[in-house]
């Protein structure tokens, strides 16, 4: 079926519209309803724009430490867009493989088509709603699970559960982490009670963020990290969390079980 292309390099998508800006700086951006999902930079998928894709980069990097060259890393991605992470980690970890969960076809096409995404099995775009694809997801059967799926300015209520978090958890091997881009305003409401649901599904948690986020200063985004292992930041992690133009601090389970007091915790439907 031909692809319905509209004025200023816009593309009608299953789920709306999506725009391409190529930027003054060479990187191109995709914008789906009107709010940027990817930054990627054609021919160096090792540089993410966007502050967040990078905490998160830094955080699954230097607390797994699935670098080694025996490790084959799984990585699951819900969430596509520009596929700017699946992207990336196949660069810096050549023998992973991604897997991006996608809900809207049409947006999987056209990223294959505009972006210089490696074929699968490097990266695979698997088309489904998030939620019912971790539900199949085999036991022990991914090392990591990047939650970024938004509709709109929010995540789907369903994939922020304990219930959800009990999938995901159960699909992790043992070294395995999850992390998460939670959007929230100055409340941080949507973080309190994701952090509460997290608690009861895994041993250990932590949080990355922007001190001025952390505050509770405006809408911005907070990444909620879990795993069965104790997470704690080394010195590089630190370091690579205060490059950039917004700096980033790694809080640990203690502060995370502080934030999260007397927030409830949510449940499916």
């Amino acid at each position: 079926m031909a692809r319905k292309q509209q004025e200023n390099r816009t593309f009608e998508i299953d789920t709306g519209i999506a725009e391409v800006v190529e930027e003054s700086d060479g990187s191109i951006t995709l914008m789906v309803n009107g709010v940027p999902s990817s930054n990627n930079v054609p021919g160096q998928p090792e540089r993410l724009e966007f502050e967040y894709m990078r905490w998160i980069a830094a955080g699954v990097e230097e607390l797994t430490r699935l670098d080694r060259p025996e490790d084959k890393p799984r990585l699951t991605h819900l969430g596509g867009a520009g596929c700017s992470l699946a992207r990336y980690f196949a660069h810096v970890w050549p023998a992973s493989r991604n897997t991006v969960v996608e809900i809207d076809m049409e947006l999987a096409q056209l990223v294959r088509e505009i972006f210089d995404i490696p074929k699968s099995p490097a990266v695979k775009i698997r088309v489904g709603e998030a939620r019912e694809e971790t539900n199949k997801f085999v036991p022990d059967s991914r090392d990591v699970i990047i939650r970024d799926v938004f509709a709109g300015a929010q995540t789907p209520r369903a994939l922020t559960t304990v219930e959800f978090f009990e999938a995901a958890r159960s699909s992790l091997s043992k070294r395995g982490l999850y992390i998460a881009n939670c959007g929230d305003h100055s409340d941080l409401k949507n973080a309190k009670e994701e952090l509460a649901g997290m608690l009861e599904v895994f041993p250990h948690v932590a949080v990355i963020a922007d001190p001025p986020m952390l505050k509770g200063r405006r809408y911005g985004n907070i990444m909620l990290l879990g795993a069965d292992f104790p997470l704690e930041a080394s010195q590089q992690l630190t370091k690579r969390l205060l490059q950039g133009a917004v700096p980033a601090q790694f809080k640990d389970e203690k502060w995370a079980r502080e934030f999260s007091s007397g927030a409830q915790s949510r449940h499916d439907d």
